[in-house]
């Protein structure tokens, strides 16, 4: 890690410039604000231009940090490396398409210069999370961005749901920033210093983690899990879909990615520890396992895609709870364009849906089919693990990994075998089953070299997380097959009831209600508008 304070600064001129469109929205509030709108776009120009100057500085000189001098191991630290700048290229690209189709979104409202002011500030508030170097900065930046999304949910505070929901997000945010406030203050006080390359080394050189940092981590995770919607307390992100749709693009494709990223970045801490990936483990995989079925049983487009998001999160931090942290990463990016384009036309997507009108070939049902279908997919995984020499003898949470990936193509082979449909549909899923398979370990090899340097190498998993990952991995195993059949056995009486619970998430949001009803926080939200 090299101090390299006079070329790192300046990576901070992006982030203030959005501080300055805030600023200005104070002064042109109402109908097209013009200045606003003009720093706003300015600022995001400005930003991938940044970008490109924190990529050159990264492949120039490495890992590289700057700042403000620190004052007994704290400091305003930021951090340049391979890991903060993929991320912060990747909200320069979100932040100019949100930014610009918001001035067009919210054209004539009579409150569009708050709305842009509150959006800038919030993406400012997630570029100095990604830039962190130092626990301050990190933890500052961390409860910045979930303040200033609370401002962008309630920013029609006549919607009533759109205020309930940032209720419960408000109460399960400070639960969150006191996890991590918690596990700061421990690492702090085992290491002296908050500079976060200081503490990778000290957890690098250690072979087990001290009994305070093993608490920390822990922590870590629930901060994680608490930030990014996961179950029991992922039901105020099905709820937020009353504000403005760049809101939506904004938090789904970049502020829920806060818990994987903060895995990531906390990576040698996380994968030291006995407990954390534990949890990972467990509360990713059963938040994404309710999320995804929940998912296909909605009717509605955005709360779809908000138990799609809550299913996105589970499975990158399933995969950091096992430790491939490279196909984490590649996950969370391509998540964050693919929701980012979802929610911005998603209003399209319906009348595209209802213009198509495509008839689906009739599944049959066939065992041997389906028994092929999986032969299959099991084929082109190993096929492409082969060659790119995997060794799943040695590499548990790569099997791991790849029997998640197994079940992803059978699904795409299934469908299509398994039906009274033409040939040339097989042959389609059969070659989009090549090509994702493809582009998986293409893109995860890429992940894994850019990022290997600032990731631990995989640590083979003790006995009792292998007997959980592949208990795990079974329950997924039995999902997808009853996924695989559904289209013929859906018209039950038995599967339709199970429908019901699944559309309503199982009650557990109704519940939550309850619980957050007995918290008055009326008066801090009214505060933070």
């Amino acid at each position: 890690m090299v101090n390299q304070t006079l070329l790192v600064v300046p990576i901070i001129i992006s982030p203030l410039l959005f501080i300055l469109t805030s600023i200005l929205s104070s002064f042109w509030p109402g109908t097209r604000p013009a200045p606003v709108i003009r720093m706003g776009a300015a600022a995001t120009k400005v930003n991938l231009v940044v970008a490109l100057y924190g990529i050159m500085l990264v492949a120039i000189y490495g890992a590289s940090e700057g700042g403000t001098p620190e004052l007994g191991g704290l400091g305003l630290t930021f951090r340049l490396d391979p890991l903060s700048m993929l991320m912060y290229s990747m909200i320069a690209l979100l932040g100019f398409i949100i930014i610009k189709f918001s001035r067009n979104y919210l054209d004539g409202d009579a409150r569009h210069g708050v709305f842009m002011g509150r959006l800038s500030a919030t993406i400012a508030a997630v570029q100095f999370l990604v830039l962190s170097g130092n626990l301050l900065v990190l933890f500052l930046s961390w409860v910045l961005t979930s303040l200033m999304l609370h401002r962008l949910l309630i920013f029609y505070p006549e919607r009533r749901r759109a205020v309930v929901a940032a209720r419960k997000k408000f109460i399960v945010a400070r639960l969150g920033d006191l996890s991590l406030l918690v596990a700061s203050i421990l690492i702090y006080l085992q290491y002296s210093t908050g500079n976060l390359e200081t503490i990778f080394k000290a957890v690098k050189e250690s072979a087990n983690l001290p009994i305070g940092v093993e608490i920390a981590a822990l922590l870590l995770a629930i901060a994680a899990l608490l930030k990014s919607a996961q179950f029991p307390t992922h039901g105020w992100l099905i709820e937020v879909m009353e504000t403005p749709t760049p809101v939506s693009a904004l938090l789904h494709a970049g502020l829920l990615n806060a818990g994987p990223f903060l895995m990531i970045r906390m990576a040698f801490l996380v994968s030291h520890s006995i407990a954390a990936p534990v949890l990972l483990i467990i509360m990713g995989a059963l938040t994404a396992l309710i999320a995804s079925v929940s998912y296909m049983t909605q009717a509605s487009v955005k709360t779809a895609l908000g138990y799609s998001s809550v299913a996105h999160m589970g499975f990158m931090l399933l995969v950091c709870g096992i430790g491939v942290y490279p196909a984490a990463m590649l996950h969370l990016v391509s998540h964050s364009f693919y929701k980012a384009h979802a929610f911005l036309a998603s209003g399209s997507t319906v009348d595209t849906i209802r213009a198509s009108r495509i008839k689906e070939p009739r599944r049959t049902g066939n065992p041997i089919k389906i028994a092929v279908s999986i032969f299959f997919a099991f084929l082109i995984y190993f096929v492409f693990s082969a060659f790119w020499g995997i060794d799943h003898s040695r590499d548990f949470a790569l099997l791991a990994t790849g029997a998640i990936v197994v079940m992803g193509l059978s699904q795409i082979i299934a469908p299509a075998l398994d039906s009274d449909g033409y040939w040339i549909s097989v042959v389609r899923a059969s070659l989009l089953s090549i090509l994702v398979a493809l582009l998986f370990f293409s893109l995860e090899s890429v992940s894994h070299y850019l990022l290997h340097t600032q990731l631990p190498e995989l640590i083979e998993p003790n006995t009792l997380t292998k007997l959980l990952i592949v208990s795990v991995l079974a329950v997924f195993a039995v999902t997808v097959f009853i996924q695989i059949i559904a289209p013929v056995v859906k018209h039950t009486i038995f599967w339709q009831k199970l429908g019901v619970h699944f559309r309503n998430g199982f009650y557990v949001n109704a519940f939550f209600d309850r619980l957050t009803g007995a918290f008055d926080i009326q008066y801090l939200s009214q505060k933070l508008k």
